[in-house]
């Protein structure tokens, strides 16, 4: 059994802008040549998540506006007022998606439905750099 962390940087600009990263997740357990285990996804902050999604543009824009009407962010914030920062909105977005994945791998593929990809969505209120956190457990 092996144990090997890895990440993935990437550039967002927020407001629930979503990043298919199932390619470089792909990508990285090729080159591990792991044939059967699971990588766990996280990241670091409170402003963004990761889930899975059929990823095209109808569903990327129905997430979006999903999102605003569970959290507005045209509407002030508790977190607004003690901060100041004007990203309430993005906090709770975020908690509801979670920071994390874990998906199986078998034969040296990531486990996923025919229309299941992995996205990072960045809900905070300006762009941002971010760095997501992989660790491949497997054989």
């Amino acid at each position: 059994m092996k144990v090997i962390n890895d990440s993935i940087h990437l550039s967002a600009s927020g407001f629930s802008d979503m990043k298919d990263i199932t390619g470089e997740v792909s990508s990285k357990l090729s080159a591990l040549g792991l044939r059967s285990g699971q990588v766990t996804l996280f990241v670091p902050g409170s402003t963004a998540g990761i889930t899975t999604i059929e990823y095209e543009p109808g569903l990327e824009k129905d997430f979006t506006e999903l999102m605003e009407r569970v959290a507005p962010s045209g509407r002030t914030y508790h977190h607004d007022a003690r901060w100041g920062d004007g990203n309430g909105f993005s906090h709770i977005r975020a908690s509801l998606v979670g920071p994390s994945l874990t998906v199986p791998f078998s034969e040296g593929k990531l486990v996923l439905g025919t229309w299941q990809q992995i996205v990072f969505v960045d809900f905070d209120n300006r762009s941002r750099s971010r760095n997501i956190v992989l660790q491949f457990i497997g054989e």
